[in-house]
């Protein structure tokens, strides 16, 4: 049930990632998370965007180099130790994570989504409903 996060790769100048959210926008593309990480020549944007096909579609006909990753999105009560139950659950399974990022989940209130790069997504979707966490799918995060 993992979810598809696309990436995409630009140079570390002003206005590139205002160019690419226009042509995201002009698009009708709707984002839900995004995280920017930067060097100092590139940047990498990773975003969950409401239609994945539309999105890498519309970024290769701009130019753009994108590509696709499965991601675990799972839904963090705004409680204290929210994220720590998370997190131990990974832990408790072994389960490394390479990065993470959080996006408001929209219309439903108290909540956020930690959006969860890990090698196995399966087995870390496995540990974090074993933990009694709800995991968003495509189309739960498309109507956000």
């Amino acid at each position: 049930m993992a979810i598809k996060q696309i990436s995409v790769f630009l140079e570390n100048r002003a206005g590139m990632l205002n160019a690419m959210t226009a042509v995201l926008a002009n698009a009708g593309i709707d984002l839900r998370a995004l995280s920017l990480a930067e060097t100092k020549d590139f940047g990498i944007v990773r975003m969950i965007v409401d239609d994945v096909y539309e999105t890498a579609t519309v970024l290769k006909d701009n130019n753009y180099i994108a590509s696709m990753t499965p991601v675990v999105a799972v839904m963090i009560p705004d409680v204290v130790g929210g994220l720590n139950k998370v997190l131990s659950a990974l832990t408790s399974e072994g389960i490394n994570v390479e990065y993470m990022y959080a996006s408001l989940a929209g219309k439903q209130t108290g909540n956020a989504y930690m959006i969860i790069r890990v090698e196995e997504t399966e087995k870390a979707e496995a540990a974090l409903r074993a933990a009694g966490l709800h995991i968003a799918d495509q189309e739960s995060m498309a109507e956000m």
